[in-house]
């Protein structure tokens, strides 16, 4: 039997979606949950903390920040970590660690204490990013790799709203800061306990030729006819510097390129929030929190649209025409930034939507272009360089909008955007239908 005729029947990558891979994804998703949840949460909890810590907008500022900070730390530091010493390690300890900020974060008495942990807990979610993604992809069909790993970023959209919901039924109870920031505990005990049994990725265990172990895990996931020569793995060191070779380096432009063309504009679009949710009676107090949500769900319309897209389109296909009417629905706001909100809803709902896209090719892109010894390093630097995006969104668009104004700004905005269709148009690869072995390689793809 030739090399085709094996893959072609392939106990890994054609293998189907069996509960357990389910349950793998399932827990897997916890990150980007947590992200969601503790980005959102604290903006409910400053109402309360305000007063009471005396926080101005030195400090308010800080707070904002510290995660975004933190998320950067952790996604590049533990990204590269997780490749040298395996993933399952990590998979438990970071949320671990997670439980025991969110709690203590519950008895903060000063602002400098809650800056610190706010930039603790960033680095255990932003660590979980390459951990958890490059898991979930080692342990993916072909067929189902897509879904598995794009259903990540519905997660984030779930978790912002389910902090929405918590703000929202907490916020009229005095102290209930303290609840709000502990909350996120709750979800993360689940997590580690769901996680802990998971096995360490059989192609991180070959790549480091410990091969007993990883046909174990191979026989335990698949099933006892599956082999090693069903992963196509090479046993391969751990070198950061591979991610400077030139095609890799490629990738690593487009990965980084499109991420933060995405993340930038993103803040821009939700200062037109405020207009749209007027028109239902949810822009101001409480109703806000529940505004949030509208907007949150508009985005999670567009992911679970590309979910079904990704794989019928290819991935090239869907990221081209993705920002092509993200520039558009830009575009719309730039030239009609102060005309009927109507409009204003359109082109935030065509913006929203095709954003779907990108939103879930964010973890799938690095997890599928770069091979299992790298994998979770060039994870972790897409992390890094779409916080750089974040913190870019949250500072330079309040000064923007005071020396530009706001037809001006969201021009910018829209040059950002359209960037991001270029870097998209002359680099993106397709993996449609690849093996992880074949996507990740530089001569096969």
């Amino acid at each position: 039997m030739d090399i085709d005729d094996r893959q072609s029947i392939s106990k890994v990558e054609d293998a189907a979606l069996t509960p357990y891979l389910r349950k793998v994804t399932l827990f897997c998703t916890g990150g980007p949950f947590l992200d969601g949840f503790v980005l959102v949460v604290i903006s409910s909890a400053l109402v309360q903390l305000g007063p009471v810590l005396n926080l101005d907008s030195h400090w308010t500022g800080l707070i904002g920040a510290a995660s975004l900070v933190g998320l950067f730390v952790g996604g590049v530091f533990f990204g590269y970590l997780t490749d040298i010493i395996g993933r399952r390690f990590m998979f438990t300890l970071d949320l671990m660690a997670f439980v025991v900020l969110s709690i203590l974060s519950m008895f903060v008495q000063t602002p400098l204490q809650l800056v610190i942990l706010r930039f603790l807990v960033g680095i255990a979610v932003g660590a979980d990013y390459p951990i958890a993604t490059a898991l979930l992809a080692e342990f993916s069909p072909k067929k189902h790799r897509g879904f598995m790993l794009g259903i990540l970023m519905a997660m984030w959209y779930i978790g912002a709203m389910t902090a929405n919901i918590v703000g929202y039924l907490l916020i009229d109870i005095p102290g209930a800061w303290r609840w709000m920031l502990g909350s996120a505990a709750i979800p993360a005990i689940i997590l580690v306990i769901g996680r802990w049994d998971t096995p360490e990725s059989p192609r991180w265990l070959l790549s480091k030729n410990r091969t007993e172990e990883a046909l174990k895990v191979v026989k335990r996931v698949y099933g006892p006819d599956a082999e090693l020569e069903d992963l196509q793995q090479e046993i391969v060191e751990t070198k950061i510097s591979k991610l400077l070779e030139p095609g890799y380096l490629k990738r690593l432009i487009y990965v980084g390129g499109f991420w933060l063309c995405q993340i930038v504009p993103l803040f821009g679009i939700y200062t037109f929030g405020p207009q749209i949710l007027q028109m239902f009676g949810l822009a101001e107090g409480k109703q806000a929190l529940l505004g949030d949500i509208l907007i949150s769900l508009v985005f999670l319309v567009g992911v679970v649209a590309a979910l079904k897209w990704l794989d019928r389109f290819g991935r090239r296909p869907l990221m081209i025409w993705s920002f092509a009417f993200m520039s558009l629905g830009m575009i719309m706001l730039a030239v009609f930034s102060n005309a009927n909100p109507i409009i204003i809803s359109l082109g935030f709902a065509l913006y929203a939507f095709a954003s779907g896209g990108p939103n879930i090719q964010e973890w799938v892109a690095p997890n599928e272009l770069f091979p299992t010894e790298i994998r979770a390093t060039a994870v972790g630097l897409g992390t890094g360089i779409s916080r750089i995006g974040a913190a870019t969104g949250t500072y330079m668009l309040p000064t923007w909008l005071a020396t530009l104004g706001l037809s001006q700004t969201m021009w910018i905005l829209a040059a950002v955007t359209f960037v991001g269709f270029l870097i998209c148009l002359f680099l993106a690869p397709e993996t449609k239908g690849l093996t992880l072995a074949e996507a990740g390689s530089i001569s096969k793809n």
